[in-house]
């Protein structure tokens, strides 16, 4: 590596983040970034480690200490070359991956991993600063039409490498803007949307066709959409959200609502595009919010909450509270289960650990309390510990059990079975193509059920190489 000792002689430095009472007034970014020295000083940490555990982290194999190396050397163009050829958005996983290969890098054994997440997205950044990312279309065309049903991370990285590879690509999203959960999940504190119309942009100059407000299966039919093309990749995500208080009491309550009817709103408002009058408003402004799940959809909905004016904000795990530390000896490099706070959570949310809702009660048909009780370590209720929170809004932010049934699955008389694989899907990451006689492919949330973007963008690479395969009996795209 450059600095063979940088490790023994520079401590770890990450970026820092705006005051709260400053950040929560807006819903723009607030990350601080590194200078690039400091970024290069991180670069020289990397180890010359011998096996680099931090490709065991990284989905989309980025060859973390190749670019690391290069960011040292200042050879910034290179290394943005590099992190390109095998991620095709390294500004968005450098924003809101949970950097799985800083768990698996080896200073983490001693809690000091290198700044990876920080390292790629300054080189990502700079990449577009100094306009070396620039569209790279095709020499030649290859006379074949694909469709890419869904414009989420697997969509868009399967089209970029499909129409780079000389096909024609379009691609079909049922929303205004491109992006999927890019643009109409992740808040945009977190990830501004400007970074996906920057892309989106790059794509259209490569000759990818984005064919917006189409919704496959209601708008158009799907089976005559697949008898169109010579290939169809079905990466619509996992969009059907579990609700395990169906049942519960007080649950027809206003004020109860899904997480992905709470923040698709949000970014309509950031955009200022038109909410469709049909769609209930949902506001956190000044009222007493309780957040069920414990995961990072949970954590947006508590900074959005507070940017609207929440109250107060509280979030209820069923879990119990996970150790400050993890056991390295048995985790790592794997993914470690530790407490964890978010940067949303660190605004003023309280959570509370070990307890399960019950159910809800309200006045003038509208939620004001969630009832709870407490449970033991395998889950069950403790007796006599039922208690009651103040809920003007519940969101429920608690997973996905796969892809939306009705309407493009069933028209194309695809079975779905839970967490969002199709019935038959081989689970061969070599072989994306869906059983039968068919054209049809499937990447993604809807194929591996919900996961991290790294993993969806991973996913659509893969699938383009699948389907230029089956199309044209090899392929140059990497796996």
């Amino acid at each position: 590596m450059g600095k063979p000792t940088g490790f023994l002689e520079f401590e770890r430095a990450e970026r820092e983040y705006a005051p709260v009472d400053e950040r929560t007034k807006n819903y723009k970014e607030f990350v601080v970034p590194l200078s690039e020295d400091e970024v290069r000083t991180q670069a020289a940490r990397c180890m010359d480690c011998g096996i680099p555990f931090c490709h065991t982290g990284c989905p989309v194999n980025n060859q973390i200490p190749d670019w690391n190396d290069l960011v040292y050397d200042s050879d910034w163009k290179q290394a943005a070359i590099n992190l390109h050829s095998t991620n095709n958005f390294p500004e968005v996983t450098g924003r809101v991956c949970p950097a799985p290969c800083e768990a698996a890098c080896t200073l983490n054994i001693d809690d000091n991993p290198v700044a990876i997440k920080s390292i790629e997205c300054a080189i990502a950044d700079k990449g577009f600063a100094e306009g070396w990312i620039v569209p790279l279309p095709p020499e030649k065309k290859t006379g074949k039409k694909i469709a890419v049903i869904g414009s989420g991370p697997a969509g868009l990285a399967a089209a970029q490498q499909l129409a780079r590879t000389g096909h024609e690509v379009h691609v079909y999203e049922k929303n205004a803007r491109p992006g999927g959960l890019l643009v109409y999940g992740i808040p945009d504190f977190k990830m501004e949307k400007r970074l996906i119309a920057r892309r989106v942009k790059q794509m259209e100059q490569e000759g990818i066709t984005f064919k917006c407000n189409v919704n496959v299966g209601v708008d158009i039919d799907a089976k005559e959409l697949q008898e169109k093309y010579d290939a169809v990749l079905l990466a619509m995500g996992s969009e059907t959200p579990f609700d395990f208080f169906a049942k519960a009491p007080g649950r027809d309550l206003d004020g109860i609502h899904f997480a992905m009817d709470f923040l698709p709103q949000q970014n309509r408002r950031v955009a200022n595009e038109k909410i469709p009058p049909e769609i209930h408003q949902i506001s956190a402004e000044g009222k007493n919010v309780i957040v069920i799940g414990g995961g990072d959809t949970g954590s947006d909905c508590i900074g959005t909450s507070f940017r609207q004016g929440a109250k107060s904000v509280t979030q209820l795990e069923i879990m119990p509270r996970p150790p400050e530390k993890e056991d390295k000896a048995m985790s790592w490099p794997h993914w470690p289960m530790k407490l964890r706070v978010s940067t949303s959570q660190a605004e003023g949310a309280k959570t509370i650990y070990s307890v399960s809702t019950t159910g809800f009660s309200g006045e003038d048909g509208k939620v004001t309390k969630l009832n709870y009780v407490e449970v033991d370590s395998k889950l069950q209720p403790v007796e006599g510990s039922d208690a009651a929170l103040d809920a003007d809004l519940v969101l429920f932010a608690m997973g996905f059990s796969g892809p939306i049934e009705e309407g493009m699955l069933q028209q194309l008389g695809l079975d779905v079975v839970p967490r969002g694989r199709f019935k038959g899907v081989d689970s061969n990451e070599d072989n994306y193509k869906l059983p039968g006689d068919n054209n049809l492919f499937a990447a993604g949330d809807v194929r591996r059920g919900q996961s991290l973007v790294v993993w969806a963008i991973r996913e659509g690479r893969q699938a383009a190489r699948s389907i230029d395969e089956h199309l044209m009996g090899t392929s140059v795209l990497p796996r």
